[in-house]
Parts: C-alpha cells; sequence; structure tokens
C-alpha cells in the first residue's frame, strides 16, 4: 500500500473545466460545486458515505443542457480513482452494499478489477430532479465505471420516489466503494488478483 491515496486533477475540454481532488482515506468531507444543485446533493453523500474527501469544482456549458458537466465529472472522478488508487496493493478490492432510503432499496456491487463494466437497472418516471435530467444519473455511473477501470452493477430492488431512488444509488456506490477501497490488513499489500495485477 502506498501511504498517500490521494489525487489532484484539472481536466478541460471545450465543454468543461473540471478540478478534483480525492483522499481515498478521510473523513467524508465534501466541496463541490457543478452548477447542478441536485448532482451536487449526491456528490455530498457519495463523499460522506464513502468517507472520501472530495473537491469538485466543475463549469461546463449548462446553457445547453447538463449532459456534458455530469459525465465530465465522472470521466474526471474515475480517473482521480484510478489516481489514488496507484497499483491496488493491499486493497480488499470487492465491495457490496444494499442501501435503503425509505421505500427505495438500491445495491451496488463492485470490483476494481481494471476491466470497466457497467450494469444499470433503475427506472426513474420523472425526467428531473431538480435541474438534473434522471437519465443522466446512469450517464454519471457509466462514465465513472469507464474511467475508473471497475466493474460496477447498481440495480434499484424496489422504490417509487425518484429522488429516493437515486440517492439510495448513489449511497450504495459509496458504501461499495468504501468496502472495496479499504486496506485489508491480511493482504499485506499484495495486489488482489491472481495475475498480479489489476
Amino acid at each position: 500500500m502506498t501511504t498517500s491515496r490521494q489525487a489532484t486533477l484539472h481536466r478541460v475540454t471545450s465543454e468543461t473545466d473540471i478540478a478534483i481532488t480525492l483522499n481515498l482515506d478521510g473523513s467524508g468531507t465534501a466541496r463541490i460545486e457543478t452548477g447542478i444543485g441536485f448532482f451536487d446533493h449526491m456528490l455530498t453523500a457519495l463523499a460522506k458515505h464513502a468517507l472520501f474527501d472530495l473537491d469538485v469544482r466543475a463549469q461546463g456549458d449548462l446553457h445547453i443542457d447538463g449532459h456534458h458537466t455530469v459525465e465530465d465529472t465522472g470521466i474526471a472522478l474515475g480517473q482521480a480513482l484510478r489516481q489514488a488508487l496507484g497499483e491496488k496493493r493491499g486493497v480488499r478490492r470487492f465491495g457490496h452494499a444494499v442501501v435503503p432510503l425509505d421505500e427505495a432499496l438500491c445495491e451496488a456491487v463492485v470490483d476494481l478489477s481494471g476491466r470497466p463494466f457497467l450494469t444499470f437497472d433503475a427506472r426513474f418516471d420523472r425526467n428531473r430532479l431538480g435541474t438534473l435530467d434522471t437519465e443522466l444519473v446512469e450517464e454519471f455511473f457509466r462514465a465513472f465505471a469507464m474511467s475508473a477501470m471497475l466493474t460496477l452493477h447498481l440495480n434499484q430492488k424496489a422504490g417509487r420516489n425518484c429522488h429516493h431512488i437515486a440517492e439510495a444509488a448513489f449511497k450504495a456506490l459509496a458504501r461499495a466503494l468504501r468496502m472495496a477501497c479499504e486496506p485489508d490488513p491480511r493482504a499485506l499489500g499484495a495486489i488482489p488478483s491472481t495475475k498480479g495485477v489489476l
């Protein structure tokens, strides 16, 4: 395990300008500014329940819509996670969480596999949550999983309220990431793969 599991990156395109600082061994402190209030709320919940310290400053072409901002934030956060994990020595690698929020229930399963994949099954019967298009929830998770090079299965088990469903999904991901990224004292700094690389 490296002693410092942190990453700072700045990603700039013609559509977005995103700066992220991530500390995997934090206390859940978040400073989030994306210009999309509900998305800020979700990223704050992600940091809180993963116990990551997370600073996100995103400026995007919101005069068009939120797509580029949400997707590019997912890309940047995934890249930051990969950077902070390094070789992934001594981590648990796998994480699983089932999180309720009132009537909603979502499950997240994570494998820090180096093989990006997303299975997403959640249903939203509203087009927007605040100013966030609900279809962008899946776009964030896809961008994050692909850029972090991890396998993510994220499934809604129950729920009717779209706010509750989205929040339970983000919190389930957070708890699964917390488990997967945690140091395993029995691993003795080894890479958790028979291949010797992740």
